[in-house]
């Protein structure tokens, strides 16, 4: 550990008017990044919508980067879902996050971003992964089946880094960030994932004086949630301090079942009815706890726990009216 930290805490941090393009700016991550930046002075933010310039389109995405010739690069863009949508979307979740990642990469290299940051999964690692996951546990056994598309496609991020530093002296890191939460959260139950989902169907319970409502697997599995403003306080304390071709996990270190997930929830809502467990459906990785000794020795950790994420989620959901549109 002593290496990677001295390899790795090597350069200066981004000027406060430095051209900072954030990728997937409407997204869960990408907006939290956007809302973090701004919190810290950082006032030259470019953003683009999917009409502005489709990622997965080489030729405009090089319009794009020469057109705005970007400093840095945070590469939030992907398309992303829960296990239903990676069951039934298997070829779009890896051609889309394949082109995205292809794309922008290459052309931070072509257009001499200085430094590029890629937002992985922790879908990365192996199904029977020792617990907790290190970063060098990828690629030592086989994916779980249920998102192995979207974990390829994000593997492949990580080497196209790799190889761009170790072939052309760039300066593109990537981070893997765990099961993430929060304000601009996709609540769609046909592709969100397991804790937005939770929290509308028990939320649209109560309000619908439900008794019961019902909860996909059977409810033993853990996973680990980070809120997504810690993320992107993650990430842009990696943009500042960390330079290596070592991936780094970003979670909080400890994990729940999803049994005692629906427990919080239910609390936070306020709502008493039965739990229903489909144990028809499937439950997933059975554990995905991150291990994050080597961000944690960088000198950052997460602040938010579960509990006032899941208020601060609620808030944010009620002020706009969310399940009223979902």
């Amino acid at each position: 550990m002593a290496a990677f930290l001295a390899a790795s805490t090597v350069q200066a941090a981004m000027l406060q008017n430095a051209k900072i393009y954030i990728a997937g700016h409407n997204g869960l991550v990408g907006s939290a990044l956007v809302r973090r930046l701004h919190a810290e002075g950082y006032h030259n933010i470019i953003t683009a919508d999917h009409k502005e310039v489709d990622l997965r389109n080489q030729q405009e995405v090089y319009q794009f980067f020469d057109r705005e010739r970007p400093e840095y690069v945070f590469l939030a863009a992907a398309k992303v879902g829960g296990i239903l949508a990676n069951r039934d979307y298997p070829a779009e979740f890896i051609y889309d996050n394949l082109m995205i990642a292809c794309n922008v990469i290459h052309a931070a290299h072509h257009f001499n971003v200085k430094k590029l940051l890629f937002l992985g999964s922790s879908c990365i690692y192996p199904r029977n992964c020792p617990q907790p996951m290190k970063e060098e546990y990828l690629l030592t056994s086989e994916l779980e089946w249920t998102n192995e598309p979207y974990a390829i496609a994000k593997i492949a991020g990580i080497k196209l880094c790799q190889s761009y530093n170790r072939q052309y002296g760039t300066k593109f890191i990537s981070c893997m960030p765990t099961n993430l939460y929060g304000p601009c959260d996709n609540f769609n139950l046909e592709t969100s994932h397991v804790l937005p989902a939770l929290i509308r169907k028990i939320y649209t319970a109560k309000l619908r004086g439900d008794k019961e409502f019902v909860a996909w697997g059977t409810g033993a599995v853990y996973r680990e949630f980070l809120y997504v403003d810690d993320l992107a306080d993650a990430c842009l304390f990696l943009m500042n301090h960390y330079e290596g071709d070592e991936i780094v996990n970003i979670g909080t270190g400890a994990d729940v079942t999803i049994a005692d997930l629906v427990a919080l929830i239910k609390e936070a809502v306020d709502f008493d009815g039965e739990i229903i467990w489909d144990r028809s459906k499937p439950d997933g990785t059975p554990r995905k706890l991150l291990d994050v000794s080597r961000i944690k020795d960088l000198g950052w950790q997460a602040k938010v726990t579960l509990q006032d994420g899941l208020k601060k989620t609620l808030d944010w959901c009620k002020e706009h009216h969310i399940f009223e549109n979902c």
